[in-house]
């Protein structure tokens, strides 16, 4: 049983948590999150900790912003487009249970396990090609899956990076697989 709530946006997604692993959820019912969940949101963070799961577009990246803006401390775990893509769109409804166990698994937390502070420099993105680049929009895709803080546009990612803490090293290994893929 995971000790902390997971909030997702819809009841699809639920059934999708509980199919995959024991978890109590926190339903946002879309992007369009009104107060009295917000303030769940808080009270599940108080009191158990909350880890942010939503679906990997748009709507669900929106999602992730405001709760992460108003509840400051929630754990994230990200899902790739392919893992959550089925017949009807993406969404974390779609994934297979090992996928959400894997993201689960690989929680981001944005205080950092290690206390070390984010060492990457937005220089970083530009020099190797994560930005202002032909190819920046892919290579950001599958640094984000291999550093487990999932998809986002230049200015994002770089947050991410800082967020979640991201330590030259990591980066540095991820970058290198990328350049093993041909990335």
């Amino acid at each position: 049983m995971i000790r902390e709530m997971i909030v997702v946006e819809g009841k699809d997604d639920t059934t999708a948590i509980h199919r995959a692993v024991g978890a109590d959820t926190i339903e946002t019912g879309g992007s369009a999150i009104g107060e009295e969940v917000l303030r769940r949101i808080e009270l599940a963070q108080a009191r158990r900790g909350v880890i942010v799961l939503t679906d990997p577009d748009a709507p669900g990246e929106r999602i992730r912003k405001i709760v992460t803006e108003r509840v400051p401390g929630c754990k994230h775990a990200f899902l790739t487009k392919d893992e959550a893509r089925g017949r009807r769109g993406i969404g974390v409804e779609h994934a297979s249970d090992a996928a959400i166990r894997r993201a689960l698994e690989g929680v981001r937390s944005p205080e950092g396990d290690s206390g070390e502070l984010g060492e990457i420099e937005w220089g970083d993105l530009m020099i190797t090609g994560l930005i202002v680049h032909p190819s920046s929009a892919r290579r950001r895709e599958r640094m984000g899956e291999l550093l487990g803080i999932g998809y986002a546009n230049g200015k994002q990612f770089y947050k991410r990076c800082l967020m979640f803490r991201i330590t030259r090293v990591e980066f540095l290994t991820a970058l290198e697989q990328l350049e093993r893929e041909g990335l």
